[in-house]
């Protein structure tokens, strides 16, 4: 193999110290999507766009109380900032703007983390986020940088708790949230750390309802408590991060570090009881202590996750959880505060009180090949030297060595019985040339017994392709059928006898074995030539088929043969239809156009079997009509017509085939009397203008009761005789004599009715009541003489506006509305009539007397109106007092009130 010393390498690992004095001391960073914020000092925030460094922006967050800013919080987008501070308030600054704005539904939290939204999140509203505080509550929220309309102009749109974590049974901080959307069937993972667990919440969000939040994963957890992993140690807090490559949208891989070290391991979203796989864990190493010398940061790579220490960063490497970098930085610059990697740019960055530095990760698969070598891997370290020849050498030899140390009695099996089946053929051959039959008998019965030994039945079978190339290269096809037998590889069997036309014994292997994926490949082949024998073996499979896929070879049709073929495919789709009722669409489909071009007698049976309505149908309408027309099977499209509910279509079809079939046609719409009215003057029509048949028009009126002669009269010519008609005629006007008849009994009832009610309505107009004096109103049991008052036939008096009262709620909304309108046009009289009072001189008084009497009458107009609506019948006698039988005592949405007010 070639061995040549590798050239130099730059480090992985590049760090760089930024170019950057800090006018103030730096409490805190972030930095995603090339965004990077600093809070300075105590009151000032520092933003550079990392594509325009030398154009900062510097706010002023304009605090004046103690109050010191504890952690920041930027979205994957760059453009939402959250600013918490260490009073339990929180403010958000947008990118696209100066103004820092205060998040009042989030006052009294102390934040510890944000679980962004990455599907909906964008440059002006964040979507459902994920929200954990100091108290191990989880919030969800939504900011919105729109101003919000004029009675909510506040960014947060919404903040309700949906969940709370505890350790020990008391409440404890949410480190860290993440939120990620993986699988199918918009199924979302949220996975949230305390200080020594990690919980995981998976749930399906409704399509379309994501805009809705998280609530329902949390709410399909609380019956059963959340799957979480738990450690003893505990430092304080934890921090979990993540890996996601380049071209996907969901992370790969994790690292969580907690007290007992550094768990880590892959992703898998199809897993239904968790999202972890893969675990491991890293024990720190001696000089990591948690009570004295504790990591303060984790970031995840491809193959490495680093650990930032208060005075140095170590990179371990996760394929073999060696240690195998180590950065300490110098005392000059203070105490490492806190490591964190743009997820965008893929930049790691580190900061101190003085000072930001940047770590640029190079090339960082170089050196994993070797690693997967010395884990035996030796296909991924492949995979990874795969550019680099002398890398790839070095793995193939190890892998030969350890072949061979390994499977070293394996390897030599696979020599001898490739050798034998060498030694085998040559002999055989040379035999057949020498013309020798016995002993070239005998020798073929012996490799043939080699081939099927059960000793060698393994080895074989993993080398069976090298053994093919074998009996190929000497031209020995029999014994390449009889070993493809025997390893069960019958498609090339039948590929063979396809090949040497011996059409029948491939499908006798067809047969044999039953092999769906097999019928579905070679039938199309054997269906040109054998179609009787291929259906046949079909229809033995029976339900084992997928009628569908072998569509295909029923429409390969060759030139010789072919109404064989499509008499039998006719055969098998019949067999599918009839026998197995298959209900694809495509098969009714596919039968109906071979009866339509090549068995029409078979169309309408089927048709007319099918079913009527449909529901029932099981092919195309649309294009069976088509078909149909195309072919010009007119009795076939008049019952597809049929079925279609075109009884129009139907019967002017029809009548080009059989006026019998038009009029069976035209009674179908029964619950549609115009329309088969409308149907039977199109027959009666056909039949007088075209047929000019006076006879079958008249069996027309006698078959439809809905048709007068008078309807079919127009349609006869000016000059016929009436001979045919005369019954009919007489018979008409006998019925409409009968029906005048009729009328003058009813005009007379309706007259006599109408003197009735002319007498009962003078009677009521003289009729009278007497109130006394002590009479009291039935609502309020006031004296009834003080106020105007109504008195009604039953006994019932109401004062005017206790009436009023007791019927408005009862009104529907239309007559509410019509009586407020009589009022204020009560009203608006009123007022006319006190401004006219006045003194005039005598024409003007004429006309203010004849404008008065117009006003009364206008008013004696309302009242009358306003007492058709409210006293037209007593409230308690009459049929309002019904209707409010199933109505409440209690208003149910004053019912709290009142029940209150009674304790």
């Amino acid at each position: 193999f070639v061995n040549v010393r590798l050239e130099e390498e730059k480090p992985i690992f590049n760090k760089q110290r930024i170019d950057f004095t800090p006018p103030e001391r730096i409490n805190h960073l972030a930095v995603c999507n090339n965004q990077l914020c600093m809070s300075l000092g105590k009151d000032t925030l520092l933003r550079i766009d990392l594509a325009k460094p030398d154009q900062p922006n510097q706010i002023e967050l304009g605090r004046k109380d103690e109050s010191k800013v504890h952690k920041l919080f930027l979205d994957p987008t760059g453009s939402h900032l959250l600013i918490c501070l260490s009073t339990s308030e929180c403010l958000y600054l947008n990118r696209n703007t100066q103004k820092v704005r205060s998040l009042s539904r989030w006052r009294g939290h102390l934040i510890e983390s944000v679980g962004w939204n990455k599907q909906l999140g964008n440059e002006t509203n964040t979507g459902p986020v994920l929200v954990g505080t100091s108290q191990g509550i989880i919030f969800e929220a939504e900011i919105s940088a729109t101003e919000g309309s004029l009675f909510n102009t506040n960014p947060d749109q919404y903040f309700r708790q949906v969940h709370s974590l505890e350790e020990d049974g008391k409440p404890a901080p949410v480190c860290c949230l993440e939120v990620e959307r993986g699988g199918s069937e918009n199924k979302y993972f949220i996975i949230a750390t305390t200080r020594k667990r990690l919980f995981q919440f998976v749930g399906k969000l409704a399509e379309g309802s994501e805009q809705q939040g998280f609530s329902s994963i949390f709410s399909q957890s609380q019956d059963l408590l959340p799957s979480f992993q738990e450690f003893p140690a505990n430092m304080g807090y934890s921090e979990i991060t993540f890996y996601t490559p380049k071209l996907r949208n969901s992370p790969k891989s994790f690292g969580w570090m907690m007290g007992n070290g550094v768990l880590y391991g892959q992703l898998d979203y199809v897993r239904p009881d968790s999202l972890l796989s893969d675990v491991q864990v890293w024990e720190y190493t001696p000089d990591i202590d948690i009570n004295l010398n504790k990591p303060i940061s984790i970031v995840l790579t491809q193959f490495h996750f680093l650990l930032l220490l208060h005075d140095r960063v170590k990179a371990i490497c996760t394929l073999n959880g060696q240690e195998v970098y180590e950065d300490l930085f110098p005392d000059k610059f203070g105490t490492l505060k806190k490591m964190i990697k743009d997820p965008v740019g893929g930049l790691v960055w580190i900061y101190t009180e003085r000072a930001v530095f940047r770590y640029h990760i190079q090339r960082e698969a170089r050196d994993v090949w070797q690693m997967y070598m010395s884990m035996t891997k030796f296909d991924l370290a492949k995979e990874y030297c795969r550019d680099r020849p002398e890398c790839m050498d070095m793995v193939l030899a190890k892998e030969a060595e350890h072949c061979f140390q390994n499977k070293r009695e394996r390897t030599q099996i696979t020599l001898l019985v490739t050798w034998l089946a060498e030694l085998y053929l040559n002999s055989l051959g040379q035999l057949e040339s020498d013309g020798n039959s016995v002993i070239f008998q005998e020798t073929r019965d012996e490799f043939r017994q080699f081939l099927s030994s059960s000793k060698h039945k393994e080895c074989l079978y993993n080398n069976r392709s090298t053994i093919y190339d074998l009996l190929a290269s000497h031209g020995n096809v029999d014994d390449m059928v009889y070993f493809s037998v025997v390893m069960q590889d019958y498609e090339r069997v039948i590929s063979h006898y396809c090949q040497h036309d011996d059409y029948s014994a491939a499908l006798d292997v067809l047969s044999k074995h039953c092999d769906q994926k097999l019928f579905y490949k070679f039938s199309p082949v054997l269906m040109q030539h054998i179609p009787k024998k291929v259906v046949d073996a079909w229809i033995e499979m029976g339900k084992r088929l997928d009628p569908k896929k072998l569509i295909p070879a029923l429409m390969n049709y060759s030139q010789m043969g072919s109404s064989q073929q499509i008499s039998e495919t006719i055969r098998y789709m019949e067999f599918c239809v009839y026998k197995l009722t298959v209900t694809e669409e495509a098969i009714h489909n596919y039968l109906l156009s071979l009866y339509a071009k090549y068995k029409p007698d078979s169309l309408l049976q089927y048709l007319k079997q099918a079913g009527t309505h449909p529901s029932e149908i099981h092919y195309d309408l649309k294009y069976a009509l088509r078909l149909c027309a195309e072919n010009g099977y007119l009795k076939a499209c008049v019952l597809v017509y049929r079925i279609m509910e075109l009884y129009e279509e139907a019967v002017d079809l029809a009548l080009q085939v059989d006026v019998d079939l038009a009029k069976t046609c035209a009674d179908l719409p029964e619950d549609d009397e115009e329309l088969r009215k409308k149907l039977w003057l199109k027959i009666a029509r056909h039949v007088v203008q075209e047929e000019k048949d006076v006879k079958k028009a008249m069996n027309c009126l006698s078959s439809c009761n809905l048709l007068k002669i008078e309807d079919i009269l127009p349609f006869f010519p000016d000059f016929v005789t009436i001979d045919h008609f005369k019954e009919a005629i007489c018979s008409s006007l006998e019925e409409y004599n009968q029906h005048i008849e009729e009328l003058k009994q009813e005009m007379e009832e309706a007259t006599e009715s109408a003197k009735r009610i002319r007498e009962d309505i003078q009677e009521m107009r003289n009729k009278y009541g007497v109130v006394d004096s002590q009479e009291k109103c039935a609502a309020c049991d006031f004296p009834l003489l003080n106020r105007p008052f109504y008195l009604f036939l039953c006994g019932h008096m109401f004062h005017y506006d206790c009436l009023f009262q007791e019927v408005t709620p009862h009104l529907t909304p239309l007559k509410q509305s019509r009586l407020e309108e009589l009022q204020k046009k009560l009203a608006a009289t009123t007022q006319t009539s006190k401004s006219r009072h006045r003194p005039a001189l005598k024409d003007e008084g004429d006309t203010a007397s004849l404008g008065k009497g117009n006003a009364g009458t206008s008013r004696e107009q309302i009242k009358s109106d306003m007492d058709d609506i409210i006293a037209s019948e007593c409230v308690y006698c009459g049929e309002l007092m019904i209707k409010s039988i199933d109505k409440p005592f209690i208003d149910p949405q004053k019912f709290e009130e009142e029940k209150s007010s009674w304790l």
